[in-house]
């Protein structure tokens, strides 16, 4: 039942990994920086899912590597006009609230 728990959680988390890997098929001819820092922040998103649909207890390690990703995909991003990169800009700050909540529980153990 983890995924039942997390799932609103999870819901954020898979909105940000669809919209980094629309954003960095979008940028990935002009701005191929961007395409890449938003596929890595892709994966890590598909990934700390499949972590907290299955309860799996890294979840804090991992979350805390995703801050550090989402974060800097987010800065990044809000530096394009374009409106895909804003999205993903904005999904990203939004997973970034949900990994230091997660984050936060695990140092308060």
């Amino acid at each position: 039942m983890p995924h039942q728990i997390n799932q609103s959680s999870i819901d954020v988390i898979v909105d940000c990994a669809v919209k980094c890997e629309h954003c960095a098929d979008e940028c990935i001819g002009s701005m191929p920086d961007c395409a890449r820092l938003c596929r890595d922040c892709s994966q890590m998103c598909w990934t700390i899912a499949g972590f907290m649909s299955r309860g799996s207890q890294f979840i804090e390690q991992v979350s805390r590597a995703c801050i550090d990703i989402c974060e800097t995909c987010a800065k990044e991003c809000e530096t394009h006009d374009n409106p895909h990169c804003q999205k993903c800009a904005e999904a990203c700050r939004q997973s970034l609230e949900v990994f230091k909540k997660i984050s936060t529980v695990a140092v308060g153990r």
